[in-house]
């Protein structure tokens, strides 16, 4: 599978199919610290990911209002 992995963006592939656990772990990424999008919707942590999907990890990016 493709995965773009952004701040920094670099983009790498990773065999699959594989759960997005599996993927984070392989990538040595923190669940909580990203999100995982496949054709822009969000997919959760117990999703399987096929060898042909195209995947983006953004970082969690927290803001508030003052």
């Amino acid at each position: 599978m493709l995965v773009t992995l952004r701040h920094p963006t670099r983009e790498v592939e990773i065999p699959g199919p594989c759960a997005v656990l599996s993927l984070l772990k392989k990538l040595d990424l923190n669940r909580e610290a990203v999100l995982v999008i496949r054709d822009g919707t969000l997919v959760a942590g117990d999703s399987m990911l096929d060898d042909d999907a195209v995947i983006e990890i953004r970082p969690v990016i927290s803001g508030g209002h003052e």
